[in-house]
C-alpha cells in the first residue's frame, strides 16, 4: 500500500496572487521612487510656471502631463523589474490600448504642438498679437489652444496645431521691469488729390497731439506709391495692449478728417 506524498512546505518565496515577497518589495520601492519623482517635478514645474508667468491652467496641464509620463514609466518598471505576472501585463496593455483609442491623432498632435509653443513662447498672455487673420490680445494659452480677444470684443480660440501653421506677429517692442511697450503698425492709403507735402503736414499735426499722451511720438513712412494710390505705414507705441484698440481708429479718423478738409479746400 503506497503512502501519500507529503505536500511541500511553503517558503518565503511562496507567491500570493502570482507575486513573491521579493517582487512585492521591488514593487513598493518602484512606487515610492515614482511618487518622489512626481513630487519633485511637480514642485519645479509650478515654480517655473510662476517665474514664466504662465496661466494656472497651463501649469496644471503641464503637471498632469508629467504625472502621466511618470505613471507610464512606473508601469513599465513594474513590469520589467517587479516581474508582474503575464495576466497583469495583459490587463494593463488592454487599458492602455483603450485609452489610446479614445485619443485621436489630431488630439495628440495638438498636445505636442502645445508643448512646443510653451517652450518657444512666441507670445505670452497679455501680448497684442496677430495670428493669421486673427488680431488681438492673448488672454489664455494652454496645451490645447490659445484664446485671442479681438477689437470687436469677441474671443477667438485657435488650436495649437493651427498656431504652428499660421504666421504669428507679436507687437511687443520691449519688456522691462517697469512694464511692456508695444509698437503697433497699420497702413493708410490716399489718392493723389492732395499733395505729398500736405499729407506729411497732416500726419505731423495729428502725431503732435499724441506726443504727450503716448510713450513715444508716432511716426509714419511711405510704404509704396502707385499711379492711383500712396500708402503710408503708421507706427505708434502704447504701454497697455488694450490701448491699441482705441488709439488706432482715433489716429486714422483724425488723419482722414484733415485729409478730407484739404481736399475740400482744393475743390473750391
Amino acid at each position: 500500500m503506497s503512502t501519500p506524498e507529503a505536500s511541500p512546505t511553503p517558503t518565503a518565496e511562496e507567491s500570493f496572487l502570482g507575486v513573491t515577497l521579493t517582487q512585492a518589495i521591488e514593487l513598493i520601492l518602484i512606487v515610492v521612487i515614482a511618487v518622489t519623482i512626481e513630487r519633485v517635478i511637480t514642485r519645479y514645474l509650478f515654480r517655473f510656471a510662476k517665474r514664466a508667468k504662465l496661466e494656472p491652467n497651463t501649469a496644471n496641464n503641464l503637471a498632469l502631463t508629467f504625472r502621466i509620463l511618470i505613471l507610464i514609466a512606473a508601469v513599465i518598471a513594474l513590469s520589467r523589474i517587479g516581474g508582474l505576472p503575464a495576466e497583469w501585463l495583459v490587463s494593463i496593455s488592454a487599458l492602455g490600448g483603450a485609452a489610446l483609442g479614445f485619443a485621436s491623432q489630431k488630439t495628440i498632435g495638438n498636445f505636442i504642438a502645445g508643448l512646443y509653443l510653451l517652450a518657444a513662447r512666441p507670445f505670452k498672455v497679455g501680448d497684442y498679437v496677430k495670428i493669421g487673420t486673427v488680431e488681438g490680445i492673448a488672454q489664455e494659452i494652454t496645451l490645447n489652444y490659445a484664446k485671442i480677444l479681438t477689437a470687436g470684443n469677441n474671443t477667438v480660440s485657435i488650436s495649437n496645431l493651427q498656431l504652428l501653421d499660421r504666421d504669428i506677429t507679436n507687437y511687443l517692442y520691449e519688456s522691462t521691469e517697469k512694464g511692456d511697450l508695444y509698437c503697433y503698425t497699420f497702413e493708410i492709403g490716399f489718392d493723389h488729390s492732395v499733395p505729398t507735402e500736405k499729407i506729411i503736414e497732416i500726419f505731423d499735426t495729428v502725431f503732435d497731439s499724441y506726443a504727450k499722451i503716448l510713450p513715444k511720438k508716432p511716426f509714419c513712412i511711405l510704404t509704396r506709391s502707385a499711379a492711383f494710390e500712396r500708402v503710408y505705414t503708421v507706427y505708434f507705441y502704447v504701454e497697455q495692449a488694450g490701448d491699441i484698440f482705441t488709439v488706432r481708429p482715433k489716429i486714422a479718423d483724425e488723419v482722414f478728417q484733415r485729409w478730407d478738409e484739404e481736399r475740400g479746400k482744393l475743390k473750391k
